[in-house]
């Protein structure tokens, strides 16, 4: 149809994906740019960099699941800045321009500033995170046999900045793998001197989720043999050595920043369009605020609602509903009806500690043990599907 409109979208997270997936094929075209080429999972990285999946397990090639949208189109390339007056998306192999931008980009690892422990930490922001860490993980065991004693307590401690969901999951598939599965594969190592360490600023692992959540992932944590120290943060790690803040040092060679995380920016956008972790301001269809037609939605996004003040928890739930209304606002537009503002329906949160042991926080009960690591299972496996 030659009067369709078209829309630019930026990143292919869960929002981007979703977004595509609910928009009017007959009204709109469609261009997607990322920087790689498939959709990632996210919730289960923690499970390719602890050796437990495949990276092909988790990732989506962006040209497959479109495969059937005659009016998508997929370019592989880094946005580098956003011309609002000419609605024009500047990238590394050239420009794009829109009569929609949906800006879809998602978060990055937040050092605080820190840019010796930036250099120094592995992340788990992405696949390609995920791989390079399991491959580091599994190399440090292989210089354990012929390192000297003064060289092997770094190689054995497994230091893990942040109590939030990624630190609690990783920690306790470490856990896991050290019981069951690496004494198998390296018998020449005593894998009870291996020492994974949680470090969290806050007073209690899972801070964000309910007191159930905080005691029981604390004890599910300590019996698996995870050292947790809370109230305390890292200060400054140069590969070697991790500083905490009461002046304590850990030798490690391998620490995994999951302390936060920090919004992408755009150049070419009014710098009033940032708000906290430079999240972007939006209205209730996710317009961003001083713009007729750029919008974000996602982890991006910082809407605040009668029952959100202070914006929208980054969970995917929350940027697959954003993204679904404003499918249907797009085409409410072109359509000439009623706009729908969006209202975040919370669905709870939950949180896996190794094999049978999860926390399930539902507005409507909370709970534990075998029954919410079956939960677990059954939402992640849905939302592969």
């Amino acid at each position: 149809m030659e009067n369709r409109k078209n829309v630019i979208v930026i990143g292919g997270g869960f929002a981007g994906v979703q977004f595509i997936e609910n928009l009017d094929e007959k009204l709109f075209n469609v261009t997607l740019l990322d920087k790689i080429n498939h959709h990632q999972f996210q919730p289960l990285f923690y499970q390719v960099a602890t050796s437990q999946l495949e990276p092909s397990s988790i990732s989506f090639p962006f040209r497959k699941i479109f495969q059937n949208k005659k009016n998508v189109q997929i370019r592989l390339t880094e946005v580098t800045a956003i011309n609002p007056e000419t609605n024009t998306v500047h990238s590394t192999i050239g420009d794009f321009t829109y009569d929609y931008l949906v800006i879809a980009a998602g978060c990055k690892t937040n050092f605080f500033g820190n840019k010796v422990i930036e250099e120094n930490a592995f992340t788990l922001k992405s696949t390609s995170d995920s791989i390079e860490l399991r491959n580091h993980i599994l190399i440090n065991f292989e210089k354990i046999i012929y390192a000297s004693k003064e060289e092997q307590e770094a190689l054995y401690n497994i230091v893990i900045v942040g109590g939030g969901p990624t630190g609690v999951e990783l920690a306790g598939a470490f856990a896991e793998i050290q019981k069951h599965i690496l004494p198998k594969d390296y018998p020449g190592i005593d894998f009870s001197r291996l020492k994974i360490i949680i470090i969290e600023g806050s007073p209690n692992t899972l801070n964000s989720m309910s007191d159930l959540a905080h005691t029981a992932s604390r004890m599910y944590l300590e019996k698996l043999g995870v050292e947790i120290h809370t109230q305390l943060v890292v200060k400054d790690y140069d590969g070697k050595r991790a500083v905490l803040s009461d002046g304590k040092i850990i030798p490690t060679s391998n620490l995994i920043w999951a302390a936060g995380v920090t919004s992408n920016t755009f150049e070419g956008l009014d710098a009033s369009v940032y708000a906290h972790s430079n999240r972007m301001k939006v209205d209730r269809t996710n317009l961003v605020q001083g713009y007729k037609n750029v919008y974000a939605v996602g982890d991006i996004a910082y809407m605040e609602t009668p029952k959100y003040p202070k914006g929208h928890p980054q969970l995917a739930n929350v940027a697959t509903n954003q993204a679904k209304t404003l499918a249907k606002n797009l085409k409410a537009i072109q359509t000439k009806k009623e706009l729908k503002e969006f209202e975040y329906k919370d669905l709870g949160s939950m949180a896996t500690i190794g094999k049978n042991k999860a926390v399930v926080d539902l507005p409507f009960i909370k709970f534990k043990g075998i029954l919410a690591w079956f939960t677990w299972m059954f939402v992640h496996l849905m939302l592969i599907l």
